[in-house]
């Protein structure tokens, strides 16, 4: 009986693929629109600790981007350690591997290493070199080896995670980065295919892939990117079983394979960003099979508004009962713990200061924090502009009358042309400014 029961147990055992829970980009300590977004990470966090709880991974992935910055208050970096906290003491056997994102301070995340690996935690903020001494003398050589994080499964299978945090230009020492990229990647994979032959390797990373849907109508992601940092994917044979990916907002695949992907952030970080959706990625790894993966979907603690939801022009008035009819009163004149997080957008044209301040006064009174009011200017075909003048290149511009680009801006604002007196004011201030030039 003894024997069946262990037989039983052990064939129980092996039927377990390993679990992977895979999220990058937490930003804590982020500001919206002003506004500290402290609680809303801890109310993911929170989330995230009932999933640990109810899946029992293997393994937590963090690829990157874990503060929004690299000075992180004393409070981001509390709600940080209290969820590793927590989470290890909710399940110690699972193990957490953390890489560094370019928000990141790498030193700084990689300070309690050695204090977080003794309860399972592994961080990889920097790229170590070793010395290797040498006939002429010796070098400093990447230790790659450093980057390869054996885990254990329940089922007995192994994986090996190649750690790969955000690689700086004094680490990529590449005429291009996305060369200098590629080239850092194949040498890992290939040193880690010899040392552990055999075994699945899942690679995690927080770069900006070559290809990748990020935001067309908002600045914020590209200037988080940086214009020179795409990274082509192509043609990469030999690549790693699964590559779980950081940096990039908007949870998607990676060049259309089925191997990469990126999980997106855990909160949007922009209004662009309204439609994005939110979670962490569950992978299943087995011997000899394909990787799986389920998207554990989280909702934000507060959701983004717009209004009107479509381009029309409201009057005043319309938007007023627009808001009275979409948004809830608060409850005792404070905000709830579900408040919106609202942008009005209105036409230059159809608007006062004074009725900006009775929308603002409004939203005070609703379960809601107004962000912006969005000011948009009707549409302006400057290859059309008074006096028949025709724009054809950025020279052109330059060379335009200044006096005539002000008139213009004036009349599309006003509705209106400029009187005789204010535009000899004006003539008489550009003369007299370029004179001083």
């Amino acid at each position: 009986m003894l024997v069946v029961g262990i037989a039983l147990w052990n064939l129980i055992k092996t039927e377990r693929p390993m679990k992977i829970i895979a999220t990058s980009d937490w930003h804590i300590g982020n500001l919206f629109h002003g506004n500290d977004r402290l609680p809303e990470h801890k109310h993911f966090l929170d989330w995230l600790l009932e999933v640990i709880k109810q899946q029992k991974p293997d393994v937590l992935l963090v690829a990157g981007d874990v503060f929004d910055n690299g000075n992180p208050s004393a409070a981001a970096q509390s709600a940080y350690y209290e969820f590793l906290a927590d989470a290890t003491q909710a399940y110690p056997e699972m193990q957490v591997v953390i890489t560094v994102g370019n928000h990141d301070s790498a030193l700084r995340l990689e300070a309690p290493r050695a204090l977080l690996t003794r309860n399972k935690v592994e961080v990889r903020g920097m790229v170590h070199r070793v010395w290797q001494q040498t006939d002429e003398g010796g070098t400093w050589i990447i230790d790659y080896d450093d980057l390869m994080i054996p885990v254990n499964g329940k089922d007995g299978n192994d994986v090996v995670i190649l750690t790969v945090p955000y690689l700086r230009s004094d680490v990529v020492q590449n005429a291009s980065y996305s060369k200098g990229v590629n080239a850092f990647l194949h040498e890992l994979m290939a040193r880690a295919r010899e040392k552990y032959a055999g075994k699945q390797l899942l690679m995690m990373a927080h770069m900006y892939a070559k290809g990748a849907d990020i935001v067309e109508k908002d600045a914020s992601e590209k200037i988080i990117i940086g214009g020179q940092e795409e990274v082509s994917m192509e043609d990469w044979s030999d690549h790693p079983d699964y590559l779980t990916c950081g940096h990039i907002h908007k949870r998607q695949h990676i060049w259309n394979t089925n191997w990469a992907r990126y999980t997106g952030s855990i909160l949007p970080m922009s209004f662009a960003e309204i439609d994005y959706h939110h979670g962490v990625d569950l992978i299943t790894m087995e011997a000899e099979k394909r990787p799986k993966v389920e998207f554990l979907e989280y909702t934000p603690q507060h959701k983004l508004r717009i209004l009107p939801e479509n381009d029309d022009a409201l009057t005043i008035k319309k938007l007023k009962k627009l808001v009275e009819e979409e948004l809830p009163d608060r409850v005792g004149g404070k905000l709830g713990d579900d408040f919106v997080y609202l942008v009005l957008k209105v036409k230059l044209d159809k608007v006062s200061n004074d009725d900006i301040r009775e929308l603002e006064e409004l939203v005070g009174t609703k379960n809601a924090v107004l962000c912006k009011i969005q000011k948009i200017i009707p549409s302006l075909d400057i290859t059309t502009l008074s006096g028949n003048e025709t724009i054809h290149s950025i020279d052109d511009i330059l060379n335009r009358d200044p006096l005539d680009t002000i008139k213009e801006t004036f009349r599309v604002k006003n509705q209106t042309e400029m009187t005789e007196h204010q535009e000899q004011m004006l003539r008489e201030l550009i003369d007299s400014t370029s004179s001083e030039e």
